[in-house]
């Protein structure tokens, strides 16, 4: 039989990790035990530049072990039910859990069956990501000898909004060094109508759009892959609102293939089978559909969309006032960014104390911060910091790195992004340190 914990953590990633830590930092005697089934704890901002050959792999992973605060009971095992009425958590193999408060933070999952055929190709031949297998895309943009190399994701919210067009300026970048842009077309299609949901990181990535002459294709909703024949089958649609991820944002009302729907227009091969439309690839790297773990999916936690179903701003369960949710399991209108997690942790550590303590929740706030580090070429970087709104929020710190407008290319935000992010990361975030 399982045993009893004050505070119960589903997940060892970045939410679950930071938020035991900052308890602890708090209040040593707390009890916290953390279900988490991996043995390795990755940091995935950095696979886009592993993705782009600038950086080892084997950086990106600690075990799991060395990242885990003193004091918390990890519970090697996967979560498989909730029961919140009796404030139980079913594991696989350790029985029930039972918790007075419980944080969920088990992060996303992929769901290749979203798009039939993905499964199949992804990480073999010339389909990539760099969110499942980041060194099989440095292999691939390497060995790459021109043609269409189409830069693609799917419908569903995904893992930071910018990432499947951030590979693609460094990829764009290195055909030019190995001199085959040239003889490339480089497609970027997207359900979306626009490059960006905040405008003026939209206008610089215009200009960069623009600089490397990509084609941009909107209102493209990937609906399957045929990896023999590399196609991609897309759906032309209006309704592009996806999941409040921050790069769909349908403003758009044409039905019609025009300049509305492509940017910077290049002949590709595309067949048209019906309301199909294939797009032919010389080389493909997608975000995979995501989703949230089934666990979740099926319990009575979640919303509609089979998102954790939590308050915008406290964070805690819409019904179960013990139960509060961080990362991106949770059903926000913002990205689902490290970066998100970064603000939410402090709030729900405060409204757990609080709880803990008084029985109330406290009045900090959630404005639904995301950032997205949009890396732009080689030593460039631009940085997309948001709340709910969409609105342009950069971090005043930034101005003692002598940064101005983050809107704007800059070699030090490549820097904060190469060199200070993952530094800050495992030695200050991990450890419960407010960054």
């Amino acid at each position: 039989m399982g045993k009893h914990h004050q505070i119960l953590i589903i997940g060892g990633g970045t939410a679950g990790i930071m938020t035991a830590a900052q308890l602890l930092k708090q209040d040593k005697t707390l009890d916290i035990g953390l279900i988490e089934p991996a043995t390795t704890h990755y940091y995935q901002p950095a696979w886009t530049l592993v993705g782009a050959g600038t950086y080892n792999f084997d950086k990106t992973a600690k075990p799991m072990a060395d990242v885990m605060p003193n004091g918390v009971s990890w519970i090697k095992d996967y979560a498989s039910g909730f029961s919140p009425e009796s404030n139980s958590v079913s594991t696989k193999s350790s029985g029930n859990i039972t918790y007075d408060y419980l944080v969920v933070a088990p992060g996303l999952t992929y769901d290749f069956s979203l798009v039939p055929g993905l499964g199949d190709a992804i990480d073999k031949g010339v389909v990539c990501s760099n969110y499942t297998d980041p060194e099989h895309t440095w292999n691939v943009i390497k060995n790459f000898k021109g043609g269409t190399a189409l830069f693609t994701q799917p419908t569903t919210p995904i893992k930071c909004g910018g990432a499947p067009q951030k590979i693609m300026y460094l990829a764009e970048s290195h055909f030019s060094k190995s001199g085959v842009r040239a003889k490339t077309d480089v497609v970027f299609a997207t359900a979306g109508s626009v490059i960006f949901g905040v405008k003026p990181v939209a206008k610089t990535l215009m200009e960069v759009v623009d600089k490397k002459d990509i084609n941009l294709r909107f209102h493209h909703k990937l609906v399957a892959i045929d990896a023999d024949m590399q196609i991609a089958w897309y759906e032309l649609g209006k309704d592009v609102s996806a999941g409040g991820c921050v790069v769909m944002s349908g403003e758009d009302d044409s039905e019609v293939i025009d300049k509305d729907f492509q940017y910077n227009y290049k002949d590709v091969k595309v067949t048209i089978d019906g309301n199909r439309f294939g797009i032919h690839f010389d080389m493909l790297h997608t975000a995979p559909p995501s989703v949230a773990p089934k666990f979740v999916q099926n319990s009575s936690l979640v919303n509609e969309a089979k998102w954790l179903d939590v308050n915008h701003h406290s964070m805690q369960h819409s019904k179960y006032p013990n139960i509060f949710g961080l990362g991106d399991v949770c059903a926000l209108p913002t990205a689902k960014t490290g970066a998100a997690i970064r603000k939410q942790v402090p709030i729900v550590v405060d409204n757990l104390q609080l709880l803990i303590k008084h029985d109330r929740i406290g009045g900090k706030s959630y404005n639904g911060y995301s950032s997205c580090p949009l890396v732009t070429d080689y030593g460039k970087m631009v940085l997309a910091e948001f709340d709910y709104d969409k609105n342009f929020i950069p971090d005043p710190k930034l101005k003692r790195m002598f940064i101005s407008d983050s809107s704007k290319e800059h070699w030090r935000l490549w820097m904060l992004k190469k060199y200070m992010l993952p530094y800050l990361y495992w030695n200050k975030m991990l450890k419960g340190q407010d960054v």
